[in-house]
This record gives C-alpha cells, sequence and structure tokens, in this order.
C-alpha cells in the first residue's frame, strides 16, 4: 500500500473508534475514504477491524463499508488481560 493510503488508514481507524464509542456502528461514505478501504483485499480489511476488536461488512455494492463493535472479540481481549 501507498505512504498515503497508510496515512489514511490511521485517520479512519481514529474516526471509526471515536464513532463507535458513542454508537454501535461506523458507516463509511465519503468516497476519500472509502478509496482507501477498498484498496485493501477482504483479508486485509478484516484484519484491520479485528485489530480493534470491530467487524466490518461492506454493502451497497461497495459504497458503503460499516464497522460494528466485535464484543466477542473484545470480551476476549478482556479476558486475557
Amino acid at each position: 500500500m501507498t505512504e498515503s493510503i497508510l496515512n489514511n488508514l490511521a485517520a479512519l481507524r481514529t474516526k471509526i473508534a471515536s464513532v463507535l464509542e458513542m454508537r454501535p456502528q461506523c458507516f463509511i461514505t465519503h468516497p476519500a475514504e472509502l478509496y482507501s478501504l477498498k484498496a485493501m483485499t477482504s483479508d486485509e480489511l478484516r484484519a484491520f477491524a479485528e485489530k480493534d476488536g470491530w467487524r466490518a461488512v461492506r454493502r451497497v455494492g461497495g459504497r458503503q463499508i460499516e464497522f460494528y463493535k466485535n464484543l466477542t472479540a473484545q470480551n476476549e481481549r478482556g479476558q486475557r488481560r
């Protein structure tokens, strides 16, 4: 991945985390944000989400990607601490 995509992913990670602190889901629909996420394979997107205890779902023909809190992963991480 290019450096600009990696920088965008860092900013997206921060945005998603702040939204998921207040709501159970985060919808990414802005074209610039989607560009960075669409550059990822399904496995890369899954790994990106799972790293923070989220779940990612591609919707609407790729024009929207949704992130949800993955309570199972968060509970497992909490038990390991």
